[in-house]
């Protein structure tokens, strides 16, 4: 569905709601997609990590019908289909509107309580975030419907809420059993400035990133609800169990410490799922570290993490691991790892900005000749978190 422009922007959404619904949005709100520097898979385990919002942003208008019977409409500038589904019994369609339902009903069901089976929403989506590359896609379209949705029921709604609810639209009405790591990065994610996220205790901290990042979108789709990403959560269910057997009081699995988990003989692959966890939480700590005493990330610390998502937690591709060691040969490159869970999607590279903008073009040509892919390739700095481009 066109409008006068296809760029995405407060101003296109708006013209795209207005295009089909034939009337003004009540509000309009962004929110970014992100990359995780490191800490990958820990936050479902009650892990740290360490994400920034980046330069690209998925855009939501929203308006309140009084005669809705209760559903919310959705059109989308990059998904086809229109999309309609019920507010007051939210369930999962397997379309790409659940992600609009799954947070907007419990917000109109809080703002309108029993006037809600009269009442509706109508949504407009745009969004530069590519799909399907772990860079998030689905937490920018949460994270901007809850503050778009919430703004026009004229609720004023906190940044941490927004991310709550995200996640419970993720994980409730999606079906991904995903940690809070996405949706606290869209949410909470500051220009200038990492999100230092414990997921245990939700607790947050801003630390200095200055670096631009090199981000490579491999070309290789994948979904989390259809790779090995729920399987890898029982399996790391299944070691903190074993892991409890001798250490009662340990409140998650990054809490063990390697030498606990050695210790343990867990079963294989149970024994590597826990060990990554356990020294991929160490390495964000590690990094935290260095960010705030003024220090750039080291290699060792990127490379350090690849490695255990390749070999331990078996969630990398050879295109993931090519894009690495290739990377790693340009001058002025300090490290690099996949980002995003893996099975496909992103990694990016860490080093000179002038050097990284200058390796794109070779990697990404190499890229497609090896493996006739054709990658994604930009620069972001760390970009500002969700917020309301119009009311």
């Amino acid at each position: 569905m066109p409008t006068t422009d296809t760029t995405p922007c407060a101003a296109a959404v708006r013209a795209l709601f207005q295009q089909r619904y034939g009337r003004e949005p009540d509000a309009i709100a962004s929110a970014p997609g992100r990359v995780n520097l490191i800490g990958e898979h820990t936050d479902y385990n009650g892990g740290e990590v360490l994400p920034i919002g980046i330069e690209r942003r998925t855009w939501v208008a929203a308006g309140v019908r009084r005669d809705g019977a209760g559903k919310l409409r959705a059109v989308s500038a990059n998904e086809p289909g229109i999309g309609e589904a019920s507010l007051v019994t939210p369930t999962r369609g397997e379309q790409w509107w659940d992600y609009l339902v799954g947070v907007a009903a419990p917000i109109a069901s809080d703002a309108l309580g029993s006037a809600l089976a009269r009442a509706g929403l109508d949504a407009a989506v745009m969004s530069d975030v590519p799909t399907a590359a772990g860079l998030s896609s689905s937490a920018a379209i949460e994270v901007a419907t809850a503050l778009a949705v919430a703004t026009a029921l004229g609720r004023t709604i906190e940044p941490r809420e927004v991310a709550m609810i995200g996640w419970r639209a993720e994980t409730g009405v999606v079906g991904v059993a995903s940690g809070i790591l996405d949706q606290f990065a869209s949410a909470l994610a500051r220009e200038g400035e990492a999100l230092h996220l414990d997921c245990a205790t939700t607790e947050t901290e801003l630390v200095p990133f200055r670096d631009t990042v090199l981000i490579i979108d491999s070309a290789v789709r994948r979904s989390l609800r259809d790779s090995a990403f729920n399987t890898r959560q029982a399996e790391c269910e299944e070691a903190l169990r074993l892991l409890r057997e001798r250490w009662p009081d340990l409140p998650n699995l990054a809490a063990a410490t390697p030498e606990q988990v050695l210790e343990a003989k867990l079963p294989d692959p149970l024994d590597r799922r826990a060990l990554h966890v356990s020294r991929e939480t160490r390495r964000v700590q590690q990094a935290v570290a260095l960010l705030r005493a003024g220090k750039p990330l080291t290699g060792e610390l990127l490379l350090g993490s690849h490695e255990s998502l390749r070999d331990l937690y078996e969630c990398s591709r050879p295109e993931l691991d090519w894009l690495v060691e290739r990377s790693m040969q340009a001058p002025g490159v300090r490290g690099a790892r996949l980002t995003g869970a893996g099975w496909g999607g992103c990694m990016i590279v860490v080093g000179d900005e002038a050097a990284l903008a200058n390796a794109a073009p070779g990697i990404g040509r190499d890229y497609e000749r090896k493996f006739g892919l054709t990658p994604r390739v930009w620069l972001s700095k760390a970009a500002a978190g969700a917020r309301i481009e119009s009311v």
